[in-house]
C-alpha cells in the first residue's frame, strides 16, 4: 500500500504536526502542554510521545542506519541524555545530511519515507532498509 509522505500509518494527523510534538517531548515539554500548543487532544498527544518513546531505541538506530547510508563519513551522534532525544536527534541528523545530498526537504517527511509511514506503527513489520 502506498501512502503520502506526509502521513503516518493510522494516524489522522500529518507528520510534520506529530513531529512537531515530539520535538516539544525532546525539548521537555509534557503532553497536555504541547496539545495545547497544537490544539489536538491530551489523550492523542500523549498517545504518540508513548509509542515514540517505546520506540526509541530501534528509532535511533534506524535512522543512523539510513544517515550512515547516505553519507558514510558522518559522525555519531552522541548520547543527549535520554533515548526519546537521541532518537528524535537522529532523525534530525538524518534530515541534514538528506538535505546535504537531495535538496530541501521537511525532516518529518523523511522520517515518514524512511520509515515506510511507520514511525508510530505498533506491529512488528520491520522498516524499509537503506540499500
Amino acid at each position: 500500500m502506498l501512502i503520502p509522505e506526509d502521513t503516518l500509518l493510522r494516524r489522522r494527523d500529518g507528520v510534520e504536526v506529530i513531529g512537531a510534538a515530539l520535538m516539544a517531548k525532546a525539548r521537555g515539554a509534557g503532553h497536555r502542554t504541547i496539545a495545547a500548543e497544537l490544539g489536538r487532544r491530551p489523550s492523542t498527544v500523549r498517545g504518540w510521545l508513548r509509542r515514540f518513546g517505546v520506540m526509541a531505541v530501534e528509532l535511533r538506530e534506524h535512522f543512523t542506519r539510513w544517515t550512515h547510508a547516505l553519507e558514510p563519513g558522518h559522525d555519531p551522534c552522541s548520547p543527549g541524555g535520554s533515548e526519546f532525544f537521541d532518537a528524535v536527534e537522529a532523525v534530525g541528523v538524518l534530515g541534514v545530511v538528506a538535505v546535504r545530498r537531495f535538496g530541501p526537504r521537511p525532516p518529518w517527511s523523511l522520517a515518514s519515507v524512511v520509515t515506510g509511514g511507520g514511525l508510530l506503527c505498533n506491529t512488528s513489520s520491520p522498516f524499509p532498509q537503506p540499500v
